[in-house]
């Protein structure tokens, strides 16, 4: 059951909501003045306040600064008279949930008090989820690239400066982020994500800055963005290189300036936000590309952190396998007691394209189709796939390793036309024909890679 604490110097609007409120299952505590609200608070679990803003002894603007920095978790509703109207989003502005006006309307406190009380709610469900997201996805590793990651991290941790992650997909980007944030002085404050790649131009305006009630056709109410939303902690836009120029230009100046206005609003907002961004992405050629701009490159760019790749850490491989079989079990479910060294060996070897992500998800798959108690070769060949064979992938892939993107293109597809010409006797015509190219072409790709075709 909530508990509500109601503060007003009326003792009828006291005892009115009261009444309303118990009617409606919840338990509530009442005080006439600031300092009576502030003594009960530090002997009660209140879960909501509704406060006055005129009060005698201590207003309701310091009692509310006072529950915003000593009780986070307690939700405000701000009770105004007509004449109070600018306080009231004042109030809001400090941490306010919303204000109430009267004459009260008994229906709208019994909706604002159920609204306040459910946003807490999930407010508390975010936090724990948040701290099972963290206690399982622990950043695992001994390697020589992950002990210079978390130096960095600890580094990077202290201050405001802006941090770009950069790596492949899979190889913990987002992770190293959250951990940033949790070791920083904003750790109590959001961490907001954004996944800029997933929304579209036209959105990404109201997504990162909100929109006022009207401001376009679908908007039937205010939203807050992402900015205000992170306000006061960290704003963690993933695939920002996936940002359209025309958004990246908008990002600029709230970067450089930390103000905004909501779309379809005058007002000018001003937030305190660390901002952090990753990408899967080439930086530098993105920016030679001109997809991208070198300005707010170097506004994002103070610290990078270049998180490596699964095979440059292969020593990690053994260590993270084990890590989630552990953390995969399920109460009474079958789970493997490990893998055999010959195994484990596979799992080494393997280049692991998906880097982390790909081997939690084929622990998460070997644990849920294997019985064995000791996970042996032929299982991880098998879950892999025989066409990913460690064998077969290295043997493929090695001659390639050292080669940048056009050389190894250039090279496979010299290979691949000397084994069309072999296996159609030189035949021009129907090995053309054999790879869907017209026989031009290929003549122009036996001149090009200097290809001897014997008749």
């Amino acid at each position: 059951m909530s508990l509500v604490l109601v503060v007003d110097d009326e003792q009828s609007i006291r005892q009115v909501l009261t009444d309303i409120l118990h009617d409606e299952g919840y338990e509530v505590m009442s005080a006439e003045d600031g300092l009576e609200a502030m003594a009960l608070l530090k002997t009660h679990p209140v879960d909501l306040v509704l406060l006055d803003v005129w009060l005698p002894n201590k207003g309701g603007i310091d009692v509310l600064r006072e529950i915003k920095a000593e009780y986070v978790s307690v939700q405000v509703v701000i009770i105004s008279g007509h004449g109070n109207i600018d306080l009231a989003v004042k109030a809001v502005k400090l941490g306010a949930y919303d204000f109430i006006e009267k004459p009260l309307s008994l229906d709208r406190v019994l909706t604002v008090v159920k609204n306040a009380l459910e946003v807490e709610q999930l407010k508390r469900e975010n936090r724990a989820l948040k701290d099972t997201v963290l206690k399982n996805d622990e950043m695992i590793g001994q390697s020589e690239p992950m002990l210079r990651v978390l130096e960095l991290i600890n580094q990077s941790a202290v201050g405001d400066a802006r941090i770009l992650i950069l790596g492949e997909n899979g190889t913990g980007k987002e992770l190293v982020a959250r951990e940033i944030h949790r070791r920083s002085a904003r750790s109590g404050r959001p961490f907001v994500e954004v996944n800029c790649a997933a929304i579209p131009d036209t959105l990404i305006e109201s997504e990162l800055f909100g929109h006022e009630k009207g401001a376009f056709t679908s908007a039937v109410s205010r939203r807050t963005g992402k900015f205000e939303a992170a306000d006061g902690g960290t704003l963690f836009l993933d695939e920002v290189a996936d940002m359209t120029l025309s958004a990246q230009a908008k990002v600029l100046r709230v970067v450089q300036e930390m103000t905004f206005e909501r779309v379809g609003g005058e007002k000018s907002l001003h937030v305190d936000v660390r901002i952090i961004s990753a990408t899967n992405k080439d930086i530098q050629a993105e920016i030679r590309a001109g997809r991208f701009r070198e300005d707010l490159f170097f506004r994002l760019n103070v610290v990078p952190i270049q998180v490596p790749p699964l095979r440059e850490r292969r020593e990690d491989i053994p260590v993270l396998a084990e890590h989630f079989l552990r953390s995969l079990a399920r109460p009474g479910a079958t789970v493997a007691k490990g893998f055999t060294p010959e195994a484990m060996d596979e799992l080494v070897k393997y280049r692991w394209p998906g880097n982390v992500r790909e081997l939690k998800n084929f622990v998460e798959r070997i644990t849920i189709m294997s019985d064995e108690d000791a996970i042996g070769t032929e299982s991880v060949r098998r879950f892999l796939g025989e066409i990913h064979s460690v064998e077969a992938e290295d043997t493929v892939l090695s001659e390639f390793e050292d080669m940048g993107l056009s050389e190894a293109r250039e090279s496979f597809e010299r290979r691949y036309i000397e084994g069309k010409l072999a296996e159609h006797g030189n035949n021009i015509s129907r090995t053309a024909e054999a790879l869907g190219v017209y026989p031009s072409n290929l003549h122009g790709k036996i001149r090009k890679y200097g290809i001897k075709v014997e008749k």
